[in-house]
């Protein structure tokens, strides 16, 4: 049994189903995570599980406890970092993580240790009495993260840790996630980045549309992804109007057009170039590259999802701004 199991669970707002009778479970000690785009259901199912939103139906259990009977016993195991932050704008880091330590019952002798072990393992022990409000979006989500750390959680949960932040805070946050986990923390990872997720996570859950599409180990999706054969041309002209031609062409493979008058050919044999560059020659179509495109997760999610991974970038980050 995985310290988290969840089936059945559904979140209706207002006659919209926003999760729909979804089942999964997350074993002790790894990092699950779940990848979808805006809208997905993904924030919906972490408000359930930590208690911030009540099931319209379905079961949670976290710890051998009922996530939604004993959520009050439930809070005391985790650590929530929420998309938006709710630290207090008007606080130091260190004030915000005192007052997070206190509000989790941790015993006072113990708070101002270790909110200052805390903000020197984030690299935020040089900020002094400067308020939360004055620190930047990289600063200002590592110490959210602090916070959800502060009462030492057996289970972490993470919605869009990095998204809307620069390069570098982003990585140092990709490898204090690493440190947790290897210390034995258990990491519910929401997000939308592909490779974030790729690096991160054991087991990943696609959701799209409030329904969990398909779950697996990362290796296990890379697999399924190799299986396929695929190349891109890039040409000199608009190849919409070549689309039905190369399906009435070529056999067994599929014809998919991307920006920037590219064609994707995905195939379960392998592909072979030149009968594709006599087809283009004959036309007089200019060939500016041709790529065979190494399998990846990303090539997954788009199979299972049929969503575009940079439209669902721009859609995300967008919001964020």
């Amino acid at each position: 049994m995985g310290i988290i199991e969840v089936s059945g669970l559904s979140k209706n707002y207002n006659g919209f189903t926003a999760v729909k009778s979804i089942d999964f479970s997350v074993e002790k000690g790894e990092v699950f995570g779940f990848l979808g785009p805006n809208g997905a259901g993904k924030t919906t199912t972490i408000n359930m599980l930590t208690g911030l939103a009540r099931p319209t139906s379905g079961r949670i259990d976290i710890a051998g406890k009922d996530g939604i009977r004993e959520i009050k016993k439930v809070q005391r195991l985790i650590g929530i970092v929420p998309d938006e932050s709710n630290l207090y704008d008007d606080l130091s880091g260190y004030e915000n993580l005192v007052f997070c330590s206190a509000l989790y019952g941790v015993r006072k002798s113990e708070r101002e240790e270790k909110a200052r072990s805390l903000l020197k393992q984030f690299g935020l022990d040089d900020t002094g009495k400067r308020p939360f409000k004055a620190f930047s979006k990289g600063m200002k989500r590592k110490l959210t993260i602090a916070a959800g750390l502060i009462h030492d959680p057996e289970i972490l949960f993470l919605d869009e840790p990095t998204t809307g932040i620069d390069v570098e805070s982003a990585r140092q946050i990709r490898s204090l996630v690493r440190e947790l986990n290897d210390r034995g923390t258990t990491i519910f990872l929401t997000t939308h980045y592909i490779e974030e997720a790729e690096r991160l996570c054991d087991r990943i859950g696609f959701i799209v549309g409030g329904r969990i599409v398909k779950i697996g180990t990362v290796a296990d999706l890379m697999k399924e992804a190799q299986r396929e054969n695929i190349v891109e041309f890039t040409l000199g002209s608009d190849p919409v109007d070549l689309k039905k031609q190369l399906i009435e062409e070529f056999s067994n493979v599929t014809i998919n057009l991307r920006p920037g008058n590219t064609l994707r050919i995905t195939s379960l044999e392998p592909i072979k170039l030149m009968p594709f560059m006599s087809f283009f020659g004959s036309r007089g179509i200019d060939v500016y590259e041709a790529k065979i495109v190494r399998p990846s997760l990303e090539e997954v999610f788009v199979k299972v999802t049929g969503i575009e991974v940079e439209k669902m970038k721009t859609e995300k980050e967008g919001k964020k701004k």
